[in-house]
């Protein structure tokens, strides 16, 4: 029997003393198996994983990315405990998950097409874990493996869809705190007039980098220190109307520095420190949120 078929015949637990994976004994064809199955997975997704990575440098959109594997990794760790203790149970219907991703791959590959191959590199794993541990052990590394998802950059025609209505809504919602601040504006799409120079709301001002950057924040945040899973909810929709506020609050801080100021403080450093120093200040507001929620959850369980 050649080494392709015995990777992808039914997977056999090594002999083990028990039933989860603390205490089990690997033997040397269990490790054999495991070692070309990794290989075969990264040659056929070196490629894919460089360019994910050099997207992730290169498109300041996705560099907070760069980060979700080791967020993945660390929850993993901080979940050990449940999925060491969790029942083997190889299941042959981890496989289909496995052709699904093979599929993915073959038309991602023959429609140069970016999005497919990293997504199935994500479902991929999960058919794995199913094939060699079984639909328990999934479950209890859930949350690790759908983490992985949030690495993947959006398709262009999707982020293109998203960044426009994001671009004419910062604009909207700024002209208007600027028009009631008393500041003469008039706005045309996404360009806010003022007397003293033009604001063009363009893609990297939508807001639309810092909202996925607060969602992914807000999730790992939710899954590592909160188990309410309706809180952990809250948290993720809450970041879209924050990263909304702040943007357009960055637009109309730029507006007001460029009025009465100087028009130089409406660009450069200063309008991308501004930024920076919005989206930590969103941050805190959710945590600030979040820990209200545990001071009036445990408010009501006194009285």
């Amino acid at each position: 029997m050649n080494l392709a078929a015995q990777i992808i015949e039914p997977a056999e637990l090594p002999p083990a003393r028990s039933t989860s994976l603390r205490g089990v004994e690997i033997d040397r064809n269990f490790l054999l198996r495991a070692i070309s199955l990794f290989l075969l997975v990264v040659l056929l997704y070196a490629n894919v994983v460089a360019r994910l990575v050099q997207q992730w440098i290169d498109d300041p959109n996705y560099s907070h990315e760069l980060f979700v594997p080791f967020c993945a990794a660390i929850l993993l760790w901080v979940k050990r405990k449940a999925w060491l203790e969790t029942r083997l149970a190889p299941s042959i219907s981890g496989t289909f998950l496995i052709v699904a991703a093979m599929g993915l791959l073959v038309a991602g590959t023959l429609g140069a097409e970016l999005f497919l191959p990293r997504f199935s590199l994500c479902l991929l794993l999960g058919g794995l874990i199913v094939y060699f541990a079984g639909w328990p052990m999934l479950r209890a590394m859930l949350a690790p493996w759908l983490i992985l998802f949030l690495m993947i950059p959006l398709p262009a025609v999707v982020f293109n869809e998203i960044a426009f209505p994001l671009q004419l809504l910062a604009s909207r919602i700024a002209s208007g705190v600027l028009d009631v601040l008393q500041v003469p504006v008039l706005r045309e799409g996404n360009i806010i007039v003022l007397p003293s120079m033009l604001l063009d709301i363009v893609e990297a001002c939508s807001g639309l980098r810092s909202l996925m950057s607060l969602i992914t924040i807000a999730v790992l945040y939710g899954l590592l220190f909160e188990r309410r899973v309706w809180m952990r909810c809250l948290l993720a929709l809450l970041a879209v109307p924050i990263a909304v506020i702040a943007n357009a609050f960055r637009i109309v801080l730029s507006g007001l520095l460029a009025e009465y100021v100087n028009t130089r403080l409406a660009e450069g450093f200063f309008h991308a420190f501004s930024g920076l120093l919005l989206f930590w200040l969103s941050l805190a507001a959710l945590a600030g949120i979040h820990s209200a929620s545990i001071r009036l959850a445990r408010s009501g369980a006194r009285n």
